[in-house]
């Protein structure tokens, strides 16, 4: 399992962790999310889709954020290709990903095109989390295999048992996807920048949801980024040509040229 590179999974050596507790942490993480694809079950069986339909979802797709944001605008009356087109730019977020992993796991070649299906969020997190390459991916494969079991068998029992729970609108379940979501997307916040990033996207998302179809307001929210980062281009000391790292480039060297005429002396 080990390979060239183990030190150090994130760029930096941390502490040595067992695989015991590598285990123990994936599990948690992996039980945890993937009871929620009950609700996912019930929310899609609800909002129009067979049985045969909400599990094709699951183990086909199996990006949880983008399977609810489908069913979603399904169910508020979306077009079918408007919701289509949300839940794979949401679902892009998991190309990004891979481009990471593939690095940190170094996977056999055989081997990437299966463990491309469990790069997601949760598996992502785990393994960045890992301070060795051995760590990552018994994280990695950990998570993603008790993550898609139980993901793929609540769904089932969600599907099958969503006539019995009645209106999902009720009982709340429909939030129970971008819950799990934002609580797992919160914590990763750290900067200025994603922070507007995040507060701009749900400001577009939830202001538009009254004047929008179904499905669109998830495509503006989209525009958070660029914005956020055209808006960063353009604060003052950022000039094109770095003008604000010039002149303090500049303060530096003639500090260093007057020490050093003083050393002359």
């Amino acid at each position: 399992m080990t390979g060239t590179g183990d030190g150090g999974a994130s760029g930096a050596e941390g502490p040595v962790k067992s695989d015991r507790a590598v285990v123990r942490d994936a599990l948690g993480v992996g039980v945890a999310v993937g009871l929620s694809g009950f609700a996912f079950g019930v929310t899609s069986a609800g909002s129009g889709l067979s049985l045969l339909q909400t599990c094709a979802l699951s183990l086909l797709v199996f990006t949880g954020a983008s399977q609810f944001a489908l069913v979603g605008a399904l169910a508020a009356g979306g077009n079918p290709l408007t919701a289509a087109a949300g839940a794979f730019f949401l679902g892009v977020r998991n190309a990004f990903y891979g481009l990471r992993l593939s690095q940190l796991l170094a996977l056999p070649r055989a081997v990437r095109p299966f463990a491309a299906q469990w790069v997601i969020d949760e598996t992502t997190a785990v393994s960045l989390a890992q301070p060795t390459r051995r760590g990552a991916r018994i994280g990695f494969a950990v998570t993603g295999l008790t993550l898609y079991v139980l993901w793929n068998l609540t769904t089932l029992l969600g599907a099958m048992g969503a006539d019995a729970i009645g209106d999902t609108d009720a009982w709340g379940l429909d939030a129970a996807g971008p819950a799990v979501f934002l609580a797992l997307l919160a914590p990763m916040l750290r900067t200025t920048t994603e922070r507007a990033v995040a507060g701009i996207a749900v400001v577009l998302g939830l202001g538009l949801l009254p004047v929008l179809p179904a499905g669109v307001p998830v495509l503006v929210a989209a525009l958070a980024a660029p914005l956020v980062l055209c808006m960063e281009g353009y604060r003052p000391g950022r000039s094109r040509g770095g003008a604000g790292h010039n002149v303090r480039a500049g303060r530096n060297g003639q500090r260093d040229n007057a020490e050093a005429e003083k050393e002359d002396r």
